[in-house]
């Protein structure tokens, strides 16, 4: 995005403030620089050559979450996420070639499925052995560059499971694994085809699951993410396209070639065939944790509490402050741990004050980084609540098949 493209959106904003009240790290570092307003404010000096690209400046501009709870309180309908993109891209071109390399390597390897499949087993080695106790003990876990990886290899042995490819003959619809699906999300993917297989219906899982592309676009790179969002590209007579992770979604879906994706509870919802499942009666109460990305970009999460209440007795809550950002937000947990954290430790005090409140024992979210962030946080709180995705719980609840119609059903 050129400099007077850049102008050209930034000069749509007013500056009259509306974004303050809703802007995560805002609230909590009460600087001008770290709003959205701010923000806009930075690109426009740097873009028009009054301000000249420095370590703060850069700090201020990469301190942005992405959750996009801005363009809701906006009143002028500033495209706040594409100019954020924008000026990353354009800070990432004028930067070091090494350092765009080196930026390009780490997140090639970070989105490389075999490599992400490859992790979960390795995460899974350092909980069993004893590596993560001892990297406790020794304090190693406190420090700045490996805490936010510790803390996530720690929940990802909790919702890892293996994902096996489906048939790759007709379908129903194919799903969306994306690049992290084996690491955060086996469990949810076996529970939807677990829900699919009663409802009659065949899924798609493909051998080699693509990158939607988002983390690169957000962190500067569009070209990158580009080609990666236009290898999910869909063909006539190929199944509905349809995503368990949020965020992947609203990615795919600026794209003309994958803008019909759906978000898998928002698929489910609405099906006929849904009707003829039961499910058995459950006495607990969950909280529906509400992703920036479900919440600001997919026009919000009623699907999700209709699918759960489908679930008799089962009593369903919003989590408190879903409107304020988790900070898992991809890969800022890792690039901006200690604003993360914080964030963090507010949504899991707000989840144990509901727990108390209202005998909460159960999270559900649609983000996989979302719902590893939470799960780390209540393992460090102490906290006994359980984090999954909707489908998990659904899955669970479904009425055992009687003998006579199982046979009826296979014969």
């Amino acid at each position: 995005m050129t400099p007077d493209q850049l102008l050209g959106l930034a000069d749509q904003c007013v500056k009259c403030g509306q974004c303050l009240p809703v802007c995560p790290t805002f609230a909590k570092l009460g600087n001008e620089a770290d709003s959205p307003r701010g923000r806009i404010s930075l690109i426009q000096g740097w873009a028009g050559g009054a301000l000249a690209l420095s370590p703060t400046l850069n700090g201020h501009l990469d301190g942005c979450l992405g959750c996009r709870a801005c363009e809701s309180a906006c009143p002028s309908l500033v495209d706040y996420g594409r100019l954020a993109d924008g000026a990353k891209a354009a800070r990432v071109a004028a930067g070091s070639p090494l350092r765009r390399g080196w930026l390009r390597l780490w997140l090639g390897l970070l989105t490389r499925s075999r490599l992400t499949d490859r992790l979960a087993r390795a995460t899974r080695f350092y909980q069993q052995y004893g590596l993560a106790r001892l990297v406790e003990r020794t304090g190693l876990a406190d420090w700045r560059a490996l805490r936010p990886l510790h803390r996530l290899a720690r929940a990802i042995p909790a919702a890892a499971a293996p994902v096996t490819a489906g048939d790759g003959g007709a379908a129903d619809l194919e799903i969306f694994v994306g690049c992290m699906g084996g690491l955060a999300q086996g469990r949810a993917i076996a529970a939807t085809r677990a829900l699919l297989r009663r409802l009659g219906l065949a899924v798609r899982i493909p051998t080699a699951p693509a990158c939607c592309g988002a983390i690169h676009r957000h962190n500067g790179l569009p070209v990158d993410a580009d080609q990666r969002r236009d290898a999910c590209v869909r063909t006539p007579g190929d199944p509905p396209l349809v995503g368990l992770a949020s965020a992947c979604v609203a990615e795919l879906r600026e794209a003309a070639g994958t803008g019909d994706t759906r978000e898998l509870c928002d698929w489910l919802a609405p099906l006929p065939a849904l009707k003829t499942l039961a499910f058995l009666p459950l006495r607990r109460r969950v909280l529906v944790h509400e992703p920036c990305s479900h919440r600001n970009l997919l026009g919000g999460n009623a699907a999700v509490y209709r699918l759960l209440q489908r679930i008799p007795e089962l009593e369903v809550q919003p989590l408190p402050n879903n409107q304020t950002c988790c900070g898992a937000a991809g890969t800022y947990l890792l690039q901006q741990p200690a604003m993360a954290a914080s964030l963090l430790a507010d949504k899991v005090a707000a989840s144990v004050a509901a727990s108390v409140a209202a005998g909460a024992d159960l999270i559900v979210t649609t983000n996989p980084g979302c719902a590893l962030h939470l799960i780390a946080g209540m393992r460090e709180a102490g906290c006994a609540i359980e984090v999954c995705h909707p489908v998990e719980l659904l899955a669970r609840q479904m009425m055992p098949i009687e003998p006579d119609a199982q046979t009826t059903q296979t014969g």
